[in-house]
């Protein structure tokens, strides 16, 4: 498939600078663990962004960043990889910051977010710099956006994305539910059992099948729903469909949620169903597991069994 034939996307929320901690032994509280740090673009608009770019996809981040030395090194990092960045300043506000610790099994130990650059913007931050590239996009455009994004700054963001397909993704529990008054609107999304359970007020524990089923009658006609890295349940075209991921080693957790995300969205940008689109972001995924940070080095449409 041709460059030009391959849908656009327009990823849309969080811009931080991660710094990861992988720890050499167990880490302990009140005490000091030996690690080694590591520091790269994170939030997962640019994670997803940065992975489309990888897979081919010509991609647009839109986001918010200060006026620090945080937002300076973004900046050049993204726009050097080959990103179109339409980054919003914030003078006065820190670029968004996220700190993970990692237990030397890749486990996700403990973590802290300085997302205030976002939490705290005003609903019409990214008016101006949609109303722009709405303009210009083809409407085969693909929006994405992630509930990292306050709910007032969510629904005039939706009111932007014309008759575009948007997919989206949950991020968290208590973020979910910014999505819901907008599920109708939604292509695709996202989201993992604890979210689906937020969503529709089911428990944590229901079964997968159940959680599934409640999730049809929120007005979602189309959802990806995880349950860590045993299975995923697909809706698409009214019919099921599970699939179980399979076992790979884990380095690093980071990222492997939005590289899915990424993968799955190549490949519906370049024609596949959903279901079709799945094996594609499993691969992602585990590309990811494998390697430090959200963004795996091999990562690449052929690394995926793509043509």
């Amino acid at each position: 498939m041709s460059p030009s034939a391959i849908r656009p996307v327009v990823a849309i929320g969080a811009v931080h600078m991660d710094t990861i901690a992988h720890a050499f032994q167990d880490i302990r509280p009140e005490t000091s663990t030996p690690a080694q740090f590591g520091t790269s673009p994170g939030g997962v608009a640019t994670n997803v962004a940065r992975a489309l770019n990888r897979l081919g996809l010509e991609t647009c981040l839109v986001g918010s960043v200060g006026d620090d030395g945080a937002a300076q090194a973004l900046t050049r990092q993204l726009d050097a990889e080959g990103l179109r960045l339409c980054l919003v300043p914030r003078p006065g506000f820190a670029t968004g910051r996220y700190v993970a610790l990692h237990d030397p099994d890749g486990s996700l130990k403990a973590a802290c977010v300085d997302d205030r650059i976002l939490s705290e913007a005003p609903a019409d931050l990214f008016d101006a710099v949609l109303d722009e590239i709405a303009g210009t996009a083809p409407g085969r455009t693909i929006w994405f956006v992630e509930a990292n994004l306050p709910a007032p700054v969510l629904t005039r963001v939706l009111e932007r994305t014309g008759s575009g397909l948007v997919f989206a993704n949950a991020v968290s529990n208590a973020k979910s539910v910014r999505l819901k008054p907008h599920l109708r609107r939604l292509n695709c999304l996202m989201l993992n059992r604890g979210e689906a359970a937020a969503l529709t007020g089911k428990p944590e524990g229901t079964p997968l099948a159940a959680l599934a089923e409640a999730l049809r009658h929120t007005g979602l006609e189309t959802f990806v729903l995880t349950d860590g890295g045993s299975q995923l349940m697909v809706l698409e075209d009214g019919s099921f469909e599970r699939f179980v991921p399979a076992v790979t080693s884990i380095v690093d957790v980071t990222g492997a949620g939005d590289a899915l995300t990424a993968g799955i969205i190549a490949a519906l940008a370049r024609g596949f169903s959903l279901k079709e689109a799945v094996p594609f972001g499993l691969s992602a995924a585990a590309l990811t597991l494998r390697t430090t940070g959200a963004l795996a080095g091999s990562l690449s449409w052929a690394a995926l069994g793509g043509n």
